[in-house]
């Protein structure tokens, strides 16, 4: 489809996410913690564990995994809709890591972004489009997190795939 394959306007495209975003805090409220990730790894891990998981405090106490979790739906949306963008762009395309530290790697960065999204206690999604309108200092310290984040771990991509 050619729609997928051109370059929306920057500024519709954000005015648009905007608007929305207004919406979606007026219904729901604020997006926090990776919510819905978290609640998915609960429900998954709750039909592994049964009731074995209630004996931890996060999962019994904190965060007790329930399936109409509003949050899980907004996630799966999102990755739906972008599977169905690249994939009708024709885009989208599989690519495994071929060496053992490409997988260490992709392990790490993704085991310090759950402890970062833990301890900043905020979505990175949420950051963006509701804590940066809100010129929230928190949002922007999160921001400049995630951009030297992604900076020094390109660095480190890079000199291992040269090296």
């Amino acid at each position: 489809m050619e729609f997928f394959r051109k370059t929306l306007d920057p500024v519709f495209a954000l005015a648009t996410i905007a608007v929305l975003d207004v919406f979606l805090f007026l219904l729901l409220g604020a997006w926090t913690v990776g919510g819905g990730e978290t609640m998915m790894t609960g429900l998954i891990a709750q039909s592994v564990l049964g009731e074995d998981l209630q004996r931890i405090p996060f999962w019994s106490i904190v965060f007790p995994p329930r399936a109409d979790y509003w949050k899980i739906y907004i996630s799966l949306g999102m990755l739906t809709g972008a599977f169905l963008g690249a994939t009708l762009s024709k885009e989208f395309y599989l690519r495994t890591p071929r060496r053992t530290s490409e997988w260490l790697m992709i392990m790490v960065g993704g085991l310090l972004m759950g402890i970062g999204i833990r301890l900043a206690y905020i979505c990175n999604v949420s950051t963006f489009f509701g804590l940066l309108p809100e010129m929230n200092l928190g949002g922007y310290l999160a921001i400049s997190g995630i951009v030297a984040g992604a900076w020094v771990g390109s660095l480190f991509y890079k000199k291992i795939l040269e090296g």
